[in-house]
């Protein structure tokens, strides 16, 4: 199977790549040229695709689509092919922040508060010694303000921008300025900055692997989280069987 065959469940289509094939298709981007964006789903996205044609547009059109949830590997199977695992965007960003350093790549970092941001930027760099900063903000700006932020990130010329906004804010900004900035490679990463910065925490590895950190982060914030993750879930089910047996029923309609 290449690297850039594409499974699509429920009509959104997701890379069937691993960690390490992924690194270096991002590599390869990077030394390719030309702007490319990456983007990791998970359920909660992959509703959100439903309900907004915009938003799967612009998911649809990204160079890479990682899956950032176990459900998704378990149902990929009666999707077409079963993807090889979960390559979480939080995990993704690390390694790649190892790789821009090993490789001289300079990275951007943007989004989340300004002391948040400050200490991400801190971390990376005591982590790793030859890391290139090519510049950082927060992730709060007024609309009149956007502009100025694109500039600066393109003035900053990183190779790679790791963009922390909440969706569909993040696609709609880059949607906007992707071409503008200039960027080889961008990638969404969500709330992993409070997790580098040491503001939450990340479920134990037996829970991110068996498919509970969704349970955990339940746990931690259970007044933000619990619409998300148990109505969330149970839509995501409902839909999966309902498309299950309408794939059903169309071959035996063709037999």
């Amino acid at each position: 199977m290449s690297v850039n065959e594409r499974v699509t469940i429920l009509g959104c289509p997701i890379d069937n790549m691993t960690m390490s094939e992924t690194v270096k298709r991002v590599d390869d981007l990077i030394i390719e040229g030309g702007v490319h964006q990456h983007v990791v789903v998970n359920v909660d996205k992959l509703l959100k695709v439903r309900r907004d044609e915009n938003l799967k547009k612009i998911i649809s059109s990204c160079d890479i689509i990682n899956a950032d949830g176990m459900p998704l590997v378990w149902v990929s199977s009666f999707f077409g092919a079963r993807l090889k695992e979960r390559v979480a965007g939080i995990d993704l960003m690390e390694r790649l922040i190892e790789f821009a350093s090993q490789k001289g790549y300079r990275i951007f970092v943007l989004g989340a508060h300004k002391n948040v941001v400050k200490k991400v930027v801190k971390t990376f760099k005591d982590k790793y010694t030859n890391l290139e900063i090519a510049g950082y903000r927060d992730g709060y700006w007024k609309l009149e303000e956007e502009n100025t932020v694109a500039k600066l990130i393109k003035n900053s010329k990183p190779d790679i921008l790791f963009v922390a906004i909440s969706s569909p804010k993040k696609e709609v900004f880059l949607s906007k300025y992707l071409d503008y900035m200039n960027v080889p490679f961008v990638m969404g990463v969500g709330g992993s900055f409070d997790v580098v910065a040491g503001l939450a925490k990340r479920a134990p590895k037996w829970m991110q692997d068996s498919g509970l950190e969704w349970l955990y982060r339940l746990i931690q914030e259970p007044r933000r989280m619990w619409k998300r993750y148990l109505i969330g879930n149970s839509v995501f089910i409902w839909y999966v069987i309902k498309e299950l047996f309408g794939i059903k029923y169309r071959k035996y309609l063709r037999k």
